[in-house]
């Protein structure tokens, strides 16, 4: 059985979105600041596909 991580990471949110990786840590920070969580705590894959607007089988693609 394959695991998959439940965590999202910028290096992922720069292979998703093409974006730089300045961009992709700062989206992480909007996001934490979203969900009111702090800066030790981890971003989920749901909470940033709630966030972008991305459907989450999309995502799980690229993870």
């Amino acid at each position: 059985m394959l695991r998959k991580r439940c965590v999202i990471y910028p290096k992922d949110i720069q292979i998703i979105t093409g974006r730089s990786e300045r961009y992709s840590h700062g989206l992480i920070q909007k996001i934490r600041k979203f969900y009111h969580k702090n800066e030790h705590q981890f971003v989920t894959l749901d909470e940033f596909s709630e966030f972008s607007g991305i459907p989450i089988q999309q995502i799980e693609q690229y993870i």
